[in-house]
């Protein structure tokens, strides 16, 4: 099996278009006690239809959300690379990463301050706030890569198995190699 990666569709998009190199992720509810972790280092990126997602995005507010194929199909067209991962624990350096992403200073933060009930440390002390950031080489497939639905892949998750894609499926990245090195000295004199 392959792994997916749930993401709004409207961030899938923006990762699309070369705009953003970043994810921000703080987890979901079937993460479990250790939290979320970019656990794999490749893995395809699986577009979610949150319809409230426009209104959390940096987006005029007429921007229409994509609507689902009405085969009941999923279609994957875009595959990630981690290249690096950053743990960030201060929120002024989390809402200085703003040019480098699509999200609303709200929604981020709402995301640093995330707490599962599940999350509590040994001896009851609450989790420290933060967010992990992954810097990523994000590639288009030369075809989309289409499957029919399952209820695994629904629920609060980032992660889920997908079917194995074909084989005759390549990828080529989105942004170009100096484009691509440029953005990450960017983030990578932010984050220290």
């Amino acid at each position: 099996m392959s792994i997916g990666f749930k993401e709004w569709t409207l961030v899938c998009d923006a990762l699309g278009r070369g705009t953003q190199s970043i994810i921000i992720r703080k987890g979901g509810i079937a993460e479990g006690r250790a939290g979320f972790r970019f656990q794999h280092p490749e893995f395809f990126l699986f577009p979610t239809l949150f319809h409230e997602q426009v209104a959390k995005l940096k987006l005029p507010p007429e921007t229409a959300l994509p609507a689902a194929r009405a085969d009941g199909q999923h279609e994957v067209t875009l595959r990630v690379r981690v290249e690096w991962t950053q743990d960030v624990g201060d929120l002024a350096v989390v809402r200085r990463l703003a040019p480098f992403h699509i999200w609303q200073d709200p929604e981020i933060e709402k995301r640093f301050h995330y707490e599962l009930p599940s999350a509590k440390r040994a001896g009851g002390e609450s989790a420290k706030p933060g967010v992990s950031v992954a810097f990523v080489r994000v590639e288009k497939l030369s075809a989309p890569f289409v499957f029919p639905d399952s209820p695994k892949f629904g629920g609060c998750r980032s992660w889920i198995e997908l079917p194995e894609p074909p084989t005759a499926i390549t990828a080529s990245p989105v942004l170009d190699e100096s484009a691509h090195r440029a953005r990450q000295a960017q983030l990578r004199a932010l984050l220290g």
